[in-house]
């Protein structure tokens, strides 16, 4: 081989060995062949070829020695510290020509005696290309053989193809440097597009923390996950975790950590990024450690990265990864925007929807309580001794803030009572939430009155407000208050004595101002003595105690509220109703209403509704009372059909009717009674017949 090459170097023929040059791959077979051409076949004993690299500003070279034909000491060496012939290149740009003598001489404190302590002549050709210098190729001979001119010009001429060759090897790199980043780009771009997806697409924060947490973990060597959220003015901060333990499901948490000294909080409230290995140190929960210890053999890399959306700082991103590069931070990062964005959004949905929710909730009380803008006693009906005695008992305890306990039995008008407490109090202008303990299934009783966190049980799939919520500053009034629960009775007690509470799976403590009205039918007393009733919370809510009697006990009251009742109802059905008989009344007055006024109103719905004139038509053959029940009146009864008002009233209808007695609009139709009767009357009481003839 070494006598083609010298044949070759003689006719100038270098045309064989660029195509060699040329056809190698990559610096260390362009070395080799280097080697082959120089060294091997003795043109140059040893050869040093530094290669410049842009990036770095340096030279890196490759030492080749005869005796063992393979690369010495790679060296980098920065181009402002660079020496001996290798300073001389970059100032002058000129090949170097020395022999050892003068070598050593002009470059005392060079290494190049050390590496080839036995060369005696020296030479030193740039590589230049048109884009400039490419690096520099250093050949020595040892003593007594000298470089001849012929050498040198076949020598320079080879190293201008040198040149070329890395020129074209660094293009390569370039490309497949450029291929890298592209490849790289991409695969970055689709674990965005792919987070972005899994996150972007979910409304609920828990769906989009877990589809976020399975998005990352199919990219990324990850052992655990969470996302910290937290708000200014708030001690804790909310921590979801993930777990992903080998070859078994992940484990999620939820759990709240205290801001004071953790790192997560330092995160959120500085904004820097925390990269860096993972210390036994480091505050972990239970199955965090586990996993810890499982790959302690491994470097784990600990990454908290705050979420971000526009001028605030959401939360944190925390996660710890299995041989992590610093490479993975900057995809990171983008990963948090995109996180920090559904995150918002998710916040931003769960609050609409809250206020969405409490905005019905508003809606249907204060449509309920439309017609109560006036306080007043418009809506009771009745101005019996008895009832007389409870209004006052109202107007008095109505401007205390005390808690009221309203006895009665069913249908009395225990909530007409409460509603008109509330009116007359301070509190008139917010709201009174009402609601009914007996309506209301066992199990969802305290979740109703205190509200519940989102996952708080199974259907809760959004936080609640509670009735206590709805109702501060208000009032709030429960009706059967003997059928709660004896487990709940306790967290009722809380909030009568220290007015706060907590929701149902929730820890954050709620503040409520609520004014307590609780009405019932039962024997709370006796519930005590028998064990069905917390005896402290009785006496709570029995502060001022008003009883309300039944309608029996007060039959004067009767007429005024059939009255009333008919022509309420009329009006809601769009009906004329401008009259009631006389006896209908007396009757209805003996009557002794196990159902108070509500069976009473439910009795005139159904007579308004038969009716087919203006006058109320009550059969009474209908009614469940028995002929016994209407056969002594009620104690106490003043009767409304004696014969004094009998005569009067049957006057002023013969007047109304102008005499007369018969057809549709006469004053038999409208008294209620036959024609026969009413003039069987008028001839007693001596009232002229002309009218009715």
């Amino acid at each position: 081989m070494s006598t083609t090459i010298l044949n070759t170097a003689k006719t100038d023929n270098l045309f064989e060995l660029a195509r060699d040059l040329l056809s190698q791959k990559n610096l260390a077979s362009l070395l080799e062949k280097i080697n082959e051409i120089t060294v091997l076949s003795g043109a140059a004993k040893d050869f040093i070829l530094s290669v410049f690299e842009p990036e770095t500003q340096s030279f890196r070279s490759y030492i080749f020695r005869a005796d063992t034909a393979a690369a010495l000491l790679p060296r980098e060496t920065p181009v402002r510290a660079a020496q001996g012939p290798l300073q001389q290149l970059i100032k002058e740009g000129k090949s170097q020509y020395w022999q050892s003598e003068a070598y050593r001489s002009r470059y005392p404190d060079d290494l190049l005696p050390q590496l080839c302590p036995d060369f005696g002549d020296y030479c030193l050709f740039p590589l230049e290309t048109s884009l400039g210098l490419v690096g520099a190729c250093e050949f020595t001979r040892t003593q007594g053989r000298l470089f001849n001119e012929e050498q040198k010009q076949w020598l320079q001429r080879l190293m201008t193809w040198v040149a070329l060759c890395l020129e074209q090897l660094n293009w390569q790199q370039q490309v497949l440097q450029e291929q890298r980043q592209l490849r790289h780009e991409r695969d970055d771009f689709r674990v965005l597009v792919d987070v972005t997806n899994a996150v972007l697409s979910e409304r609920d924060l828990d769906d989009v923390i877990l589809e976020m947490t399975q998005a990352i973990q199919c990219y990324f060597p990850i052992t655990t996950l969470s996302i910290v959220l937290g708000q200014s003015g708030e001690d804790q901060l909310k921590v979801y975790s993930t777990c992903f333990i080998p070859d078994a499901p992940s484990v999620r948490n939820f759990y709240q950590l205290s801001r004071d000294n953790s790192l997560e909080d330092s995160v959120l409230r500085s904004g820097e990024v925390v990269h860096r290995p993972l210390h036994s140190s480091d505050r972990m929960t239970q199955d965090e450690r586990a996993l810890f210890e499982r790959y302690l053999a491994q470097s784990q890399t600990l990454s908290i990265i705050p979420l971000r959306f526009g001028q605030k700082t959401l939360g944190v991103l925390k996660l710890v990864e299995l041989d992590s590069q610093q490479q993975n931070l900057p995809l990171l990062q983008q990963i948090a925007e995109r996180i920090a964005i559904a995150v918002n959004n998710a916040q931003a949905y769960q609050e609409i929807t809250a206020l969405k929710e409490k905005l019905v909730h508003e809606n249907m009380y204060l449509i309920e309580q439309s017609h109560d803008s006036h306080p007043d006693f418009s809506e009771i009906v009745g101005r019996s001794a008895a009832m007389s005695a409870v209004l006052k008992q109202v107007e008095v305890v109505a401007k205390s803030d005390c808690s009221v306990l309203i006895l009665g039995e069913t249908g009395t008008g225990k909530e007409l009572i409460a509603r008109a407490i509330h009116n007359l109090s301070e509190r008139r202008s917010q709201r009174m939430v009402k609601m009914n303990c007996a309506a209301m299934p066992a199990g969802l009783l305290e979740s109703d009155l205190f509200g519940h966190e989102k996952g708080a049980f199974t259907g809760a799939t959004s936080q609640r407000a509670g009735r206590f919520e709805m109702a501060d500053k208000g009032t709030l009034f429960l009706d059967e208050v003997g059928e709660i629960p004896l487990e709940l009775q306790p967290k009722l007690l809380r909030i009568l004595q220290e007015r706060e509470f907590e929701r149902v799976g929730g820890n954050k403590v709620i503040v409520s101002d609520v004014r307590l009205i609780a009405a019932t039918n039962r024997d709370l007393l006796q519930m005590v003595a028998d064990k069905q009733f917390r005896s402290d919370l009785y006496y709570r809510l029995n502060v001022f105690p008003i009883v309300i009697p039944p309608l029996r006990e007060r039959p004067e009251d009767i007429p005024q509220l059939v009255k009333f009742l008919t022509f309420k109802i009329a009006r809601r059905m769009k009906r004329t109703i401008d009259s009631i008989p006389a006896e209908t009344l007396r009757l209805l007055s003996l009557m002794p209403w196990p159902g108070n006024v509500r069976e009473l109103e439910n009795v005139i719905e159904r007579a308004v509704l038969l009716t087919q004139g203006n006058v109320l038509n009550l059969q009474f053959d209908e009614l469940r009372f028995s002929a016994a029940a209407l056969a002594e009146p009620a104690r106490g009864t003043a009767v409304a059909g004696d014969e004094e008002s009998d005569y009067q009233r049957t006057l002023r209808v013969l007047k109304e009717t102008n005499g007369v007695v018969s057809g549709p609009k006469g004053a038999a139709q409208r008294l209620g009674i036959k024609r026969t009767t009413l003039i069987s009357r008028m001839k007693k009481w001596g009232i002229s017949t002309k009218a009715g003839e």
